[in-house]
């Protein structure tokens, strides 16, 4: 089976204290933080990674319920 790529727009915002945030605006509650452009656009991979893991796997379990 072919692996599905997607792409997600990203919002960088820049922190008065400094750093920015990473939000992604399609999915819901996936924020996080980098303390420079290049940390944020890395834990922002990683966040998106682990929130469409966490969907496959509720999807999976959603099945199983009658």
């Amino acid at each position: 089976m072919p692996t599905l790529r997607y792409h997600y727009n990203v919002v960088l915002r820049p922190e008065p204290e400094g750093g920015f945030t990473a939000m992604v605006p399609a999915l819901p509650g996936c924020v996080t933080y980098g303390r420079d452009l290049n940390e944020a656009r890395r834990m922002v991979k990683d966040a998106i990674s682990g929130y469409v893991e966490s969907l496959k796997k509720n999807e999976l379990s959603d099945h199983g319920r009658a």
